[in-house]
């Protein structure tokens, strides 16, 4: 038996598909073996981190429906091991899995705060704010650590370079001592994701980020420290976590959330046989439900890329969502994400670091 799809506890993904550029595919087939014994002594992947020197952090973004202009990933991968994560497909450049891959094979850029200052320094910059974690999350375990994105804000502070930051990591606590200066100079917006008060669930679907109720105290947390915060209820499933849309809300306005946004469930390329495999371990009952609305939502296919309905859907469900969404934004006064405004007006070009050091 090789390569059968198999629940790693801690894990989000239960195979290793190639991605899609690879050239060998391999053929799972059944040799009898009994499979209780084989997942007995089958380990459990561990997380490996390779450290890379990034040439360039800053991506630039034109797509139509999406707030910022400018990016700056800290890590390729993500340890939080979510299912959903329209980010897995990107692995594939690297010549790995979008699977287990995505979650246990990641890459530090550990010469960031590095390349950022160059980046910034250059004469035809043009400031934008920059946002951290639009790939993958900036504040994953493995941040901990390395300390990376706590480095890029370090460099951004000391320059006055606005950003927003997305995670659904409590340890964006950690760094209030860099966000609460720069939330005082309107510099900073923080987004805590959360699509669901079910630990249950969230334990499957996004094994390693912090609990649904830990993220809804870190937005308590960064609002008492004067640090603007919204809510992401990102992705929505139907079937699956819809129902808890209106409760997230509730909870995140009554800690000091600000602003909300939302998605829907987005499978591009690799992820459709993820996700499906996902649910036929997990939610195997439902497993038929859930596909047959997220068709619904994507023109009959499992995924629509349009810029005009990727995020938020088409149809009758994608338009109770936006309904509810609305409605409940409505109770709480919430501002939607994309209206937030950051000062451009203080950036400050950082000075290269140099072995002869300053003059003056």
């Amino acid at each position: 038996m090789i390569g059968q799809p198999h629940a790693f506890k801690g894990r989000g993904a239960a195979s290793n598909p190639e991605g899609r550029f690879e050239t060998i595919r391999h053929h799972a087939e059944d040799d009898g073996w009994q499979h209780a014994l084989l997942d007995e002594e089958t380990p459990r992947p561990q997380t490996v981190v390779t450290e890379e020197r990034a040439r360039s952090v800053i991506t630039r973004n034109d797509s139509p429906d999406i707030a910022f202009s400018q990016a700056l990933n800290p890590y390729r991968g993500c340890e939080h091991g979510c299912i959903y994560c329209f980010a897995r497909p990107s692995h594939s450049y690297l010549n790995l899995s979008p699977g287990l891959d995505f979650e246990t094979k990641l890459r530090a850029k550990s010469n960031l705060a590095e390349v950022l200052r160059h980046e910034l320094s250059k004469r035809n910059y043009v400031p934008q704010p920059i946002n951290i974690g639009s790939n993958t999350d900036p504040y994953q375990p493995i941040e901990k650590r390395f300390r990376i994105t706590r480095a890029a804000l370090e460099v951004l502070a000391e320059c006055h370079h606005p950003c927003t930051i997305v995670t659904k990591n409590a340890m964006v606590e950690r760094d209030i001592d860099i966000l609460a200066p720069m939330a005082r100079e309107g510099l900073v917006q923080v987004f805590l994701s959360v699509n669901s008060l079910d630990n249950h669930l969230a334990a499957k679907l996004e094994p390693r980020a912090s609990a649904p109720h830990r993220r809804i105290e870190a937005i308590r947390t960064l609002a008492e420290a004067g640090v603007p915060v919204g809510v992401l209820v990102a992705p929505i499933i139907p079937a699956l976590n819809d129902r808890d849309l209106e409760a997230v809300l509730d909870q995140a306005a009554e800690a000091g959330a600000r602003c909300a946004g939302y998605t829907v469930l987005r499978l591009p390329h690799e992820l459709k046989q993820l996700f499906r495999e996902w649910l036929a371990l997990h939610a195997p009952q439902r497993a038929d439900h859930v596909m047959s609305l997220v068709q619904q939502m994507n023109g009959g296919r499992d995924y629509d890329s349009n810029f005009a309905t990727r995020m938020r859907g088409q149809g009758v469900f994608a338009d109770l969502l936006r309904r509810r969404f609305e409605v409940a934004c409505r109770k709480h006064g919430f501002g939607r994400a994309r209206e937030l405004q950051l000062d451009l007006s203080r950036f400050t070009p950082p000075r290269e670091t140099s072995p002869q050091g300053q003059l003056f």
